[in-house]
Protein backbone atom coordinates (compact mmCIF):
# COMPACT_ATOMS: atom_id res chain seq x y z
CA UNK A 1 0.00 0.00 0.00
CA UNK A 2 1.36 3.39 -1.02
CA UNK A 3 0.63 6.80 0.25
CA UNK A 4 -1.52 8.44 -2.99
CA UNK A 5 -3.17 11.34 -1.16
CA UNK A 6 -3.97 13.95 -3.22
CA UNK A 7 -3.56 18.43 -3.04
CA UNK A 8 -6.02 19.64 -1.22
CA UNK A 9 -8.57 21.93 -3.32
CA UNK A 10 -9.35 25.26 -2.00
CA UNK A 11 -12.61 26.36 -2.65
CA UNK A 12 -13.93 30.05 -1.95
CA UNK A 13 -16.81 29.71 0.51
CA UNK A 14 -19.24 32.60 1.16
CA UNK A 15 -20.55 31.26 4.31
CA UNK A 16 -17.69 30.86 6.85
CA UNK A 17 -17.83 28.88 9.77
CA UNK A 18 -19.89 32.18 11.81
CA UNK A 19 -21.37 30.59 15.27
CA UNK A 20 -19.33 27.64 15.71
CA UNK A 21 -17.01 29.39 18.41
CA UNK A 22 -13.01 29.26 18.50
CA UNK A 23 -10.83 26.64 17.87
CA UNK A 24 -9.50 25.40 21.14
CA UNK A 25 -6.10 26.35 21.33
CA UNK A 26 -5.69 28.42 17.82
CA UNK A 27 -6.22 31.56 19.66
CA UNK A 28 -8.37 33.34 16.92
CA UNK A 29 -12.28 32.75 16.02
CA UNK A 30 -13.63 30.44 13.63
CA UNK A 31 -15.29 33.06 11.92
CA UNK A 32 -12.02 33.97 10.39
CA UNK A 33 -11.58 31.11 8.13
CA UNK A 34 -13.54 32.22 4.93
CA UNK A 35 -11.10 29.77 2.66
CA UNK A 36 -12.02 25.92 3.28
CA UNK A 37 -9.77 23.38 2.10
CA UNK A 38 -10.66 19.68 1.10
CA UNK A 39 -9.04 16.68 2.17
CA UNK A 40 -9.26 14.00 -0.14
CA UNK A 41 -9.18 10.49 0.56
CA UNK A 42 -6.40 8.64 -1.20
CA UNK A 43 -7.50 6.54 -4.34
CA UNK A 44 -6.66 2.99 -2.86
CA UNK A 45 -9.40 3.26 -0.21
CA UNK A 46 -11.51 1.58 0.25
CA UNK A 47 -10.01 -0.73 -2.64
CA UNK A 48 -11.40 -3.92 -3.20
CA UNK A 49 -10.82 -5.48 0.03
CA UNK A 50 -13.20 -4.71 2.84
CA UNK A 51 -11.62 -1.31 4.73
CA UNK A 52 -9.88 -2.74 7.74
CA UNK A 53 -10.52 -0.76 11.15
CA UNK A 54 -8.98 -1.56 14.28
CA UNK A 55 -11.19 0.01 17.41
CA UNK A 56 -8.75 0.34 20.71
CA UNK A 57 -10.97 0.63 24.16
CA UNK A 58 -14.24 -1.19 24.80
CA UNK A 59 -15.50 1.43 27.08
CA UNK A 60 -17.88 4.16 26.95
CA UNK A 61 -16.80 5.62 24.02
CA UNK A 62 -15.33 2.19 22.21
CA UNK A 63 -18.66 0.47 22.83
CA UNK A 64 -20.49 3.56 20.99
CA UNK A 65 -18.00 3.38 18.33
CA UNK A 66 -18.36 -0.48 17.55
CA UNK A 67 -22.20 -0.68 17.83
CA UNK A 68 -22.20 2.13 15.56
CA UNK A 69 -19.83 0.71 12.53
CA UNK A 70 -22.44 -1.70 11.67
CA UNK A 71 -24.91 1.22 10.21
CA UNK A 72 -21.21 2.36 8.06
CA UNK A 73 -20.78 -1.19 7.12
CA UNK A 74 -24.34 -1.46 5.35
CA UNK A 75 -24.14 2.06 4.34
CA UNK A 76 -20.95 1.45 2.40
CA UNK A 77 -22.43 -1.78 0.57
CA UNK A 78 -25.37 0.30 -0.50
CA UNK A 79 -23.37 3.31 -1.64
CA UNK A 80 -21.75 -0.03 -4.03
CA UNK A 81 -18.38 -0.47 -1.97
CA UNK A 82 -19.56 -4.22 -1.66
CA UNK A 83 -17.16 -5.45 0.61
CA UNK A 84 -17.73 -2.98 3.22
CA UNK A 85 -15.74 -3.00 6.80
CA UNK A 86 -13.86 -5.60 8.48
CA UNK A 87 -13.36 -4.67 12.07
CA UNK A 88 -11.29 -6.09 14.96
CA UNK A 89 -12.18 -4.70 18.97
CA UNK A 90 -9.69 -4.45 20.89
CA UNK A 91 -9.15 -4.37 24.87
CA UNK A 92 -7.65 -6.53 27.73
CA UNK A 93 -10.52 -5.04 30.88
CA UNK A 94 -13.34 -7.34 31.94
CA UNK A 95 -16.98 -5.74 32.33
CA UNK A 96 -17.33 -4.31 36.43
CA UNK A 97 -21.23 -3.78 37.81
CA UNK A 98 -19.97 -0.08 37.13
CA UNK A 99 -19.74 -0.56 34.00
CA UNK A 100 -23.46 -1.81 32.92
CA UNK A 101 -24.88 1.90 34.35
CA UNK A 102 -23.63 3.65 31.01
CA UNK A 103 -22.04 0.98 29.12
CA UNK A 104 -23.96 -0.99 27.18
CA UNK A 105 -23.40 -4.13 29.35
CA UNK A 106 -25.81 -6.11 31.68
CA UNK A 107 -25.40 -7.88 34.96
CA UNK A 108 -25.24 -11.00 32.39
CA UNK A 109 -22.18 -9.50 31.14
CA UNK A 110 -19.63 -8.91 34.39
CA UNK A 111 -16.33 -10.66 34.53
CA UNK A 112 -16.37 -11.23 30.62
CA UNK A 113 -14.11 -9.16 27.96
CA UNK A 114 -15.74 -6.20 27.42
CA UNK A 115 -14.33 -6.45 23.90
CA UNK A 116 -15.82 -10.62 23.10
CA UNK A 117 -19.13 -9.51 24.46
CA UNK A 118 -19.59 -6.57 22.09
CA UNK A 119 -18.50 -8.24 19.06
CA UNK A 120 -20.45 -11.39 19.39
CA UNK A 121 -23.21 -9.15 20.33
CA UNK A 122 -22.72 -7.46 16.73
CA UNK A 123 -22.00 -10.83 14.91
CA UNK A 124 -24.98 -12.48 16.07
CA UNK A 125 -27.22 -9.45 15.14
CA UNK A 126 -26.26 -8.48 12.35
CA UNK A 127 -24.59 -11.43 10.61
CA UNK A 128 -21.12 -9.91 10.95
CA UNK A 129 -18.14 -11.99 11.02
CA UNK A 130 -15.60 -9.57 13.23
CA UNK A 131 -13.17 -10.04 15.25
CA UNK A 132 -12.59 -9.46 19.20
CA UNK A 133 -9.06 -9.03 20.87
CA UNK A 134 -9.10 -9.50 24.52
CA UNK A 135 -5.47 -8.15 25.56
CA UNK A 136 -4.44 -4.78 26.10
CA UNK A 137 -2.74 -2.99 22.91
CA UNK A 138 0.68 -2.49 22.95
CA UNK A 139 3.77 -1.34 20.68
CA UNK A 140 3.81 -5.09 19.40
CA UNK A 141 -0.14 -5.36 18.50
CA UNK A 142 0.80 -3.82 15.07
CA UNK A 143 4.01 -5.67 14.38
CA UNK A 144 2.82 -8.78 14.91
CA UNK A 145 0.54 -8.52 12.34
CA UNK A 146 2.29 -5.99 10.01
CA UNK A 147 0.56 -7.39 6.66
CA UNK A 148 -2.61 -6.46 8.05
CA UNK A 149 -2.34 -3.28 9.22
CA UNK A 150 -5.45 -1.21 9.42
CA UNK A 151 -6.38 1.22 7.45
CA UNK A 152 -8.33 3.34 10.29
CA UNK A 153 -7.42 2.99 13.77
CA UNK A 154 -10.03 4.37 16.18
CA UNK A 155 -8.58 5.49 19.74
CA UNK A 156 -10.39 5.20 22.46
CA UNK A 157 -8.45 4.77 25.53
CA UNK A 158 -8.57 6.83 28.62
CA UNK A 159 -4.83 7.79 29.86
CA UNK A 160 -2.44 9.95 28.08
CA UNK A 161 0.12 6.75 28.60
CA UNK A 162 -2.27 4.32 26.32
CA UNK A 163 -2.42 7.29 23.87
CA UNK A 164 1.19 7.64 23.43
CA UNK A 165 1.50 3.98 22.79
CA UNK A 166 -1.23 4.15 19.70
CA UNK A 167 0.73 7.42 18.87
CA UNK A 168 4.34 5.77 18.75
CA UNK A 169 2.68 2.19 17.13
CA UNK A 170 1.18 4.41 14.75
CA UNK A 171 4.08 6.56 13.67
CA UNK A 172 6.60 4.06 12.87
CA UNK A 173 8.30 3.39 9.42
CA UNK A 174 6.80 -0.01 9.36
CA UNK A 175 3.14 0.99 9.64
CA UNK A 176 0.96 1.17 7.15
CA UNK A 177 -1.94 2.89 9.35
CA UNK A 178 -3.61 5.39 6.45
CA UNK A 179 -5.65 7.15 9.42
CA UNK A 180 -5.93 7.68 12.98
CA UNK A 181 -9.40 8.97 14.32
CA UNK A 182 -8.67 9.84 18.16
CA UNK A 183 -11.73 10.12 20.77
CA UNK A 184 -11.48 11.59 24.04
CA UNK A 185 -13.65 13.03 27.12
CA UNK A 186 -13.85 15.02 30.14
CA UNK A 187 -16.85 15.07 32.07
CA UNK A 188 -19.11 17.50 29.84
CA UNK A 189 -17.15 17.96 26.71
CA UNK A 190 -14.74 15.88 24.45
CA UNK A 191 -13.10 15.99 20.97
CA UNK A 192 -12.56 13.53 18.26
CA UNK A 193 -9.72 13.88 15.50
CA UNK A 194 -8.78 12.18 12.47
CA UNK A 195 -5.38 12.50 11.30
CA UNK A 196 -2.56 10.62 9.05
CA UNK A 197 0.09 9.65 11.17
CA UNK A 198 3.57 10.38 9.57
CA UNK A 199 4.59 6.41 8.81
CA UNK A 200 5.09 3.99 5.77
CA UNK A 201 2.69 5.12 4.49
CA UNK A 202 1.81 8.79 5.14
CA UNK A 203 4.56 10.91 3.42
CA UNK A 204 5.38 14.24 5.18
CA UNK A 205 3.49 16.82 3.39
CA UNK A 206 2.13 20.07 3.81
CA UNK A 207 -1.25 18.92 3.15
CA UNK A 208 -1.20 15.70 5.13
CA UNK A 209 -3.50 15.28 8.32
CA UNK A 210 -2.54 16.40 11.26
CA UNK A 211 -2.89 13.53 14.33
CA UNK A 212 -4.29 15.01 17.76
CA UNK A 213 -0.64 14.52 18.94
CA UNK A 214 0.93 16.87 16.09
CA UNK A 215 -1.73 19.50 17.43
CA UNK A 216 -1.79 19.13 20.67
CA UNK A 217 1.00 16.85 22.11
CA UNK A 218 0.68 17.13 26.08
CA UNK A 219 -2.56 14.76 24.92
CA UNK A 220 -0.51 11.98 24.67
CA UNK A 221 2.54 12.89 27.09
CA UNK A 222 2.43 10.89 30.57
CA UNK A 223 4.64 12.65 32.17
CA UNK A 224 1.67 15.35 32.13
CA UNK A 225 -0.28 13.32 34.79
CA UNK A 226 -3.29 11.35 34.32
CA UNK A 227 -7.09 12.02 35.48
CA UNK A 228 -8.00 9.38 38.50
CA UNK A 229 -8.80 6.12 37.87
CA UNK A 230 -12.27 4.69 37.72
CA UNK A 231 -14.53 4.54 40.35
CA UNK A 232 -16.12 1.28 41.84
CA UNK A 233 -19.27 4.01 42.62
CA UNK A 234 -21.74 4.43 40.24
CA UNK A 235 -23.25 7.96 41.80
CA UNK A 236 -19.49 8.94 41.50
CA UNK A 237 -18.73 7.38 37.99
CA UNK A 238 -22.00 9.56 36.80
CA UNK A 239 -20.36 12.90 38.12
CA UNK A 240 -17.34 12.51 36.92
CA UNK A 241 -18.18 12.15 33.36
CA UNK A 242 -22.18 12.85 32.61
CA UNK A 243 -24.04 10.52 30.38
CA UNK A 244 -24.38 10.27 26.78
CA UNK A 245 -20.89 12.57 25.91
CA UNK A 246 -19.65 9.16 24.84
CA UNK A 247 -22.63 8.82 22.28
CA UNK A 248 -22.30 12.26 20.95
CA UNK A 249 -18.82 12.11 20.20
CA UNK A 250 -19.19 8.82 18.62
CA UNK A 251 -21.65 10.00 16.52
CA UNK A 252 -20.00 12.72 15.02
CA UNK A 253 -17.03 10.96 14.05
CA UNK A 254 -19.15 8.38 12.72
CA UNK A 255 -20.84 10.74 10.78
CA UNK A 256 -17.62 12.26 9.59
CA UNK A 257 -16.26 8.88 8.52
CA UNK A 258 -19.34 8.53 6.56
CA UNK A 259 -19.16 11.50 4.81
CA UNK A 260 -14.94 10.38 4.47
CA UNK A 261 -15.83 7.23 2.53
CA UNK A 262 -18.80 8.24 0.78
CA UNK A 263 -17.63 11.66 -1.30
CA UNK A 264 -13.61 11.08 -0.65
CA UNK A 265 -13.62 14.24 0.30
CA UNK A 266 -13.91 16.22 3.97
CA UNK A 267 -13.44 19.92 4.98
CA UNK A 268 -13.00 19.38 8.93
CA UNK A 269 -11.10 16.14 10.51
CA UNK A 270 -12.66 16.48 13.82
CA UNK A 271 -14.62 18.78 16.25
CA UNK A 272 -15.14 19.70 19.82
CA UNK A 273 -18.37 19.46 21.70
CA UNK A 274 -19.23 21.27 24.94
CA UNK A 275 -22.73 19.64 26.66
CA UNK A 276 -23.12 22.81 28.95
CA UNK A 277 -23.20 24.73 26.07
CA UNK A 278 -24.71 22.88 23.41
CA UNK A 279 -22.09 23.73 21.03
CA UNK A 280 -20.21 21.63 18.80
CA UNK A 281 -17.27 23.00 16.98
CA UNK A 282 -15.61 21.47 14.01
CA UNK A 283 -11.75 21.27 13.09
CA UNK A 284 -10.91 22.76 9.26
CA UNK A 285 -8.86 21.04 7.21
CA UNK A 286 -6.40 24.06 7.28
CA UNK A 287 -2.27 23.99 7.43
CA UNK A 288 -2.27 27.75 8.62
CA UNK A 289 -4.48 27.17 11.76
CA UNK A 290 -2.13 23.74 12.48
CA UNK A 291 0.33 26.15 12.64
CA UNK A 292 -1.11 27.93 15.15
CA UNK A 293 -2.06 25.34 17.31
CA UNK A 294 1.49 23.90 17.46
CA UNK A 295 2.73 27.67 17.91
CA UNK A 296 0.13 27.75 20.71
CA UNK A 297 1.32 24.59 22.24
CA UNK A 298 4.96 25.16 22.33
CA UNK A 299 4.09 28.90 23.76
CA UNK A 300 2.11 26.55 26.33
CA UNK A 301 4.73 24.05 27.19
CA UNK A 302 7.63 26.79 28.11
CA UNK A 303 8.31 26.87 31.63
CA UNK A 304 6.35 29.13 33.43
CA UNK A 305 3.74 29.44 30.94
CA UNK A 306 -0.13 29.50 32.15
CA UNK A 307 -2.17 27.22 29.82
CA UNK A 308 -5.65 27.83 28.93
CA UNK A 309 -6.62 23.99 29.38
CA UNK A 310 -7.05 23.34 25.31
CA UNK A 311 -8.09 20.36 24.16
CA UNK A 312 -11.28 19.99 26.51
CA UNK A 313 -8.86 20.63 29.07
CA UNK A 314 -6.68 17.91 27.65
CA UNK A 315 -9.08 15.00 28.49
CA UNK A 316 -8.40 11.64 28.52
CA UNK A 317 -11.23 9.50 29.88
CA UNK A 318 -13.07 7.36 27.03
Amino acid sequence: MSDVTQLPVWLPWAIGLAGSGPIPGSGFPAEVLIMRIEHLLPTCLPGRRPLRILVVGAGGTGSAIVMGLPYLHQAMRAWGHIYGLEVTLIDGDTVSETNCVRQPFSWSDVGQNKATVLINRINLFWGTKWNAHPACFDESTLRSNCDRNPDLLIGCVDTRAARGVIERSVCKKSSYVAYWLDLGNNASSGQFVLGQPPNGRNRRKSERLRTVSELYPEIADAAAGEDPLPTCSAVEALERQEPFINQTLAASALAMLARLFRYGRLCHHGGFFNAGTGQMTCLPVDPELWRQLRKSERKRARPGSIGDGGLSERTSRR
